[in-house]
C-alpha cells in the first residue's frame, strides 16, 4: 500500500491546468507544422501560419493560446494499491482547479447552474472521470475543452445493421455541420460501443491520445486514416476558410456493447486540442 496526499494531487491539477492552456502538446504542435508544409490554399496556408506563431507568442509570453480556457476536464486512472490521505478526492481535485485558473489568470467559465447561469468565478467545479487499475500510481490527464467545438459534438444511437458504413456516415455528417464553427482544423475524438454515456467518455478520452499513436486495433487504425482523409476532402480548410487541411487528425476508441445497438460519439476540438498526463 502506498500513501498519496490529497496535497500532492491538488499541487499536479493547478500546475497541469496552467501548462495545458499555455503549451500545446508536441504532437498536436507537430500536426499543425505539417499541415502548413502540405495546405495547397494560400488563406489556408497563411492561417496555419498564423496559428504557429500564436503558439510560440504563449509560449513565450507565458499566455493562454486561446481566450476559451475551457472547462476542466480530469481523468484519473488510480491504482488499487493506493491509500489517499488528507480531504476528499473530488475536493481536492477541485481546489487545484480553482488554484490553476485563478492564480494562473485563466478565464473562467463555468456557470453554476446550467440554467441559471451564474458564473462560480473560480471554473471549477470540473468533469472528473475515475478508473481503478493495477498498481500502486495515480495517472492523472487534464484535458480543458473549449466550447465552440464542444457544441458542434454529437452521439448517434445507431442500430447495429448501420454497421461500419453507419459509423463512417455519422462522423462525416457530424463534421460538415460543424464546418467552420469548431475553429478548423479539428482532431476529431470518436467513441464507438458501450452505452450511451459510454461511447460519449470514448470519444472525450480519445481526444488525449498521442496522434502520432494510431489505434493497435488494424481495422480501427484503417478507419482513423479513411476518416482522416474523406474529412480533409470536405474542402472547409483551415478556419474554415477553404483549403484540404480540415482535420489534424482522427482518434477512435471501441468497447463492447448490447447485441441491440451500436453507439457512437463523435467529440469535435478545435486546433488547440490541450491535455497534459502526469503520474504520481
Amino acid at each position: 500500500m502506498r500513501n498519496i496526499h490529497t496535497d500532492e494531487i491538488t499541487k499536479n491539477i493547478k500546475e497541469m491546468c496552467i501548462e495545458a492552456n499555455l503549451h500545446l502538446a508536441k504532437d498536436v504542435v507537430n500536426a499543425i507544422t505539417k499541415a502548413e508544409q502540405t495546405e495547397e490554399s494560400d488563406i489556408g496556408k497563411k492561417i496555419l501560419g498564423q496559428l504557429q506563431e500564436n503558439m510560440d507568442i504563449a509560449q513565450k509570453e507565458d499566455i493562454p493560446i486561446c481566450q476559451d480556457t475551457g472547462m476542466a476536464i480530469v481523468f484519473l486512472k488510480i491504482g488499487q494499491d493506493v491509500h489517499i490521505d488528507g480531504i476528499a478526492i473530488e475536493d481536492a481535485i477541485n481546489e487545484g482547479i480553482r488554484q490553476g485558473y485563478t492564480e494562473g489568470y485563466l478565464r473562467k467559465s463555468v456557470v453554476k447552474d446550467p440554467l441559471i447561469r451564474e458564473n462560480t468565478k473560480d471554473n471549477t467545479p470540473g468533469v472528473i472521470h475515475y478508473e481503478i487499475v493495477p498498481g500502486d500510481k495515480i495517472e492523472i490527464t487534464v484535458a480543458p475543452k473549449g466550447f465552440g467545438s464542444e457544441n458542434m459534438s454529437r452521439v448517434c444511437m445507431l442500430k447495429p445493421a448501420d454497421g461500419i458504413e453507419g459509423v463512417k456516415e455519422a462522423v462525416l455528417e457530424t463534421v460538415k455541420l460543424a464546418g467552420p464553427n469548431a475553429c478548423p482544423p479539428m482532431v476529431i475524438g470518436v467513441g464507438i460501443g458501450g452505452s450511451f454515456e459510454k461511447c460519449a467518455i470514448l470519444a472525450k478520452k480519445a481526444l488525449t491520445r498521442n496522434l502520432e499513436e494510431p489505434s493497435s486495433i488494424p481495422y480501427v487504425q484503417e478507419l482513423e486514416e479513411e476518416l482522416l482523409k474523406k474529412i480533409n476532402q470536405l474542402g472547409f480548410g483551415p478556419g474554415g476558410l477553404g483549403g484540404r487541411n480540415t482535420a489534424l487528425g482522427v482518434n477512435i476508441e471501441t468497447y463492447p456493447t448490447h447485441i441491440a445497438g451500436l453507439p457512437v460519439a463523435i467529440n469535435i476540438c478545435c486546433h488547440v486540442n490541450r491535455h497534459v498526463k502526469r503520474i504520481l
